[in-house]
This record gives structure tokens, C-alpha cells and sequence, in this order.
């Protein structure tokens, strides 16, 4: 890629998507303006070491106290502290930034990507399903661009390149099934984290492996499609497709289906949104169609798991309904992690949550933040009456 002369920062650069990136950046030796993460010391002083970005930010900022040690020896300067993160954010040259930040947290670095004109290579999810008409605005009024990063989004991205978005019929999904496919609900009561964690195709973050063991990534996804595309969410459906070859397809008015096919492998979706609308050498895997024996589909269980309706629900609410779905289920995941309750609980919980929300229809951002607040707060007082 040497003809590629852009500077990239990675945000969230210690998780999954983001040390994918960290791989690919290293691969194609791309010039790296900023690493940013939370408070994985080690992890973030190897990548520093390796790619010689010349800021890192750690949102902790004792953690950034130790890795400024840690650097001291190198030209890096190293910043610690929310504050300081958006503002180097704003401040980077980066001309892409890869927003692989977990949870809500991911919107304030969106934002401030847009702001300034950025790409955002967007992994975050959290920030499209609770307040994406904000996050659009700024785009727009900045001339900044949204690349998905997510496999599903991004191969509805790839195919509708050069075809008008007035001639979709149908937005069509793609879901693995997670590991508990075809299982009953009284199967999923003694479900474990470890159990859930085993998701048969993607390696992923602990919060976004039990949402797809959930299927309430899928949903999360359904309200991205119907974000990114501008299609109601009745144009949107999910197929179970276990094989995760095919990533996502488009029905057109013609009634043809356009898909995009290729290795799991998320590198491929990160390099994509670096180098569109360029094609470049990448790191995965080539696909085998000799090997491929069968390429199978069939329809979600919605009976059994719940939360994949229950996000179209709150698609078609809209308001600050997803925010509030976003937000419990953040909370219900993480206390499921901690073993403290069971992984059906996760459904009742959250639909319980959901269902009993004021929704506001046309909310403001601050209503959007508050209502992810009080969420959480409903979502303990509902836990804490379980446990």
C-alpha cells in the first residue's frame, strides 16, 4: 500500500477490532497519528512501540500515568483523561479514524471525529442505533464520511456501490446463529459466560460474543441497517447463515440479490473502510469455494430469543427507545459476565427495561444521554430485585 498516504488514528485501539487494526496498520505500514484506549497499559505500550504513533491517549488517567513511564524512553507523548481524549481526537491530522471503542462510550469519539472532517472507519455500533441523526448531522455540515466496519454493513455498503438506494426492496442479514442455535428456551437457563463466549466463527469482545450469543447483536444491526441505509425497518430481515461466508445481501426492486461473499475475517472490513474506495492486498484468507461443501440459510428463532424482535420494536419507536435498549443491555451483559445472573435473565431484563420507557419522540441529544441513564438505573433497580 504505498501509494496509500493517509494517517490513521485507531480509537479503542486495545480490543478486538481495534489490535485488528493495529495488525493491518503494521502489515501495509501506515502512518499512525493516535492510539487511544481506555486502560490497557501493556497492550497499548506494545502497539506504541511497534507503530511509533506520535500520541497515545488513555481515557484512565492513572493508567496513562504509567504508560507516560513506560514511553519515556520514546518520542511518543502520551495524554490521560476523557477530556483530553476528544480533544487530540479533534486536534489529530489522521485523515481516517477507525472508532473501535466499546459501548456508548464510542459516540463523544464519533462525534469529535466529524467535527474535524474525519473518515470514520466506524466499528462502534453503540453510537448509530442511540443517536445517529446527530452524529449525520455533523458529518454532513463537516464533509466527514461514515465507512461501516461492521462485516454485515459493510457488505451492504459494497453492494450498493454505483446503485441508486430508491431501487432496494430488501436489506437482507446475515447471522451465524451464535452458539446456542437451534436450542429451546429452557435450554438457555443454565447457560454459562464460558458457554456463550464460544461463539463458533467470529473471535470477538466479551460484551458483542454474548450479544451475538443473544442475538441482540443482530438486532443491534437491524436498527444500524435501517440507520446507514434509510430504510424503514420492515425492509430489513435477518437469515440465520451459519457457514458466515455470505456477509449480507441486497434485494433489489428487480427482485436480484446482490451479496458479498469471503472469509470471516474482520481485516478484511477494516482495511475496506481505510482504503475505499481502493481494493488492496489484505491479510485474510482467500475464500475456497472447492471447499465450501454447502452454503445453508433458514429463519431466526424470535420465539426463543426475544431480543431480536424486541429490537425491531425499538426501530420502529425510534426516539430514545434504542438508546434505552443499548443501555440495558449493556448493563445486563456485563452482570451476566460477573456470574450474577442467568443469561435468560438477560431477555427478561432488558424487555422489561424497554417496555416500560416514556419514549420521547423527537429527542434532543442531551435527552438521548439522559435516557441511557436512566435506563441503567432502571435496569439495576430490576436486577437488583432478581438477585
Amino acid at each position: 500500500m504505498k501509494d496509500f498516504d493517509k494517517s490513521i488514528a485507531i480509537l479503542g485501539s486495545t480490543g478486538s477490532v481495534g489490535k485488528q487494526s493495529v495488525e493491518i496498520a503494521k502489515f501495509h505500514n501506515l502512518d499512525v497519528d493516535l492510539l487511544m484506549a481506555s486502560s490497557s497499559v501493556d497492550d497499548i505500550e506494545n502497539q506504541a512501540r511497534v507503530l511509533k504513533p506520535k500520541v497515545c491517549v488513555l481515557t484512565n488517567k492513572k493508567a496513562a500515568d504509567v504508560l507516560k513511564t513506560k514511553l519515556s524512553d520514546t518520542s511518543v507523548k502520551v495524554y490521560g483523561g476523557e477530556e483530553s481524549a476528544i480533544a487530540l481526537i479533534e486536534e489529530c491530522q489522521a485523515s481516517v479514524a477507525i472508532n473501535a471503542v466499546s459501548g456508548f462510550a464510542g459516540l463523544a469519539p464519533a462525534i469529535a471525529c466529524a467535527r474535524t472532517g474525519k473518515r470514520i472507519a466506524m466499528s462502534n455500533k453503540e453510537a448509530i442505533v442511540t443517536a445517529y441523526k446527530f452524529l449525520k448531522d455533523e458529518i454532513d455540515k463537516n464533509n466527514a464520511e461514515l465507512v461501516p466496519v461492521d462485516s454485515e454493513h459493510s457488505a451492504i455498503f459494497q453492494c450498493l456501490q454505483g446503485r441508486a438506494e430508491n431501487s432496494i426492496k430488501r436489506i437482507i442479514l446475515t447471522s451465524s446463529g451464535g452458539p446456542f442455535r437451534g436450542k429451546r428456551i429452557d435450554d438457555l437457563k443454565n447457560i454459562k459466560a464460558e458457554d456463550a463466549l464460544a461463539h463458533p466463527t467470529w473471535k470477538m469482545g466479551a460484551k458483542i460474543t454474548i450479544d451475538s450469543a443473544s442475538l441482540m447483536n443482530k438486532g443491534f444491526e437491524v436498527i444500524e441497517a435501517v440507520r446507514l441505509f434509510d430504510v424503514a425497518p420492515e425492509k430489513v430481515c435477518v437469515v440465520v447463515h451459519p457457514q458466515s461466508i455470505m456477509h449480507s445481501a441486497v434485494e433489489f426492486a428487480d427482485n436480484s440479490v446482490i451479496a458479498q461473499l469471503g472469509s470471516p475475517d474482520m481485516r478484511t472490513c477494516i482495511q475496506y473502510a481505510i482504503t475505499y474506495p481502493k481494493r488492496e492486498v489484505s491479510l485474510a484468507m482467500p475464500l475456497d469455494f472447492s471447499a465450501l461443501m454447502q452454503l445453508t440459510f433458514c429463519e431466526p428463532d424470535m420465539d426463543t430469543f426475544t431480543l431480536l424482535p424486541l429490537a425491531f420494536y425499538a426501530a420502529q419507536e425510534d426516539g430514545v427507545i434504542p438508546a434505552v435498549l443499548n443501555a440495558a443491555d449493556e448493563v445486563a451483559v456485563q452482570y451476566f459476565l460477573n456470574n450474577k445472573i442467568g443469561f435468560t435473565d438477560i431477555f427478561e431484563i432488558v424487555e422489561k427495561t424497554v417496555k416500560e420507557f416514556k419514549n420521547i419522540v423527537n429527542p434532543s441529544l442531551d435527552d438521548i444521554i439522559n435516557a441511557d441513564k436512566e435506563a441503567r438505573i432502571i435496569t439495576n433497580e430490576h436486577i437488583n430485585k432478581l438477585i
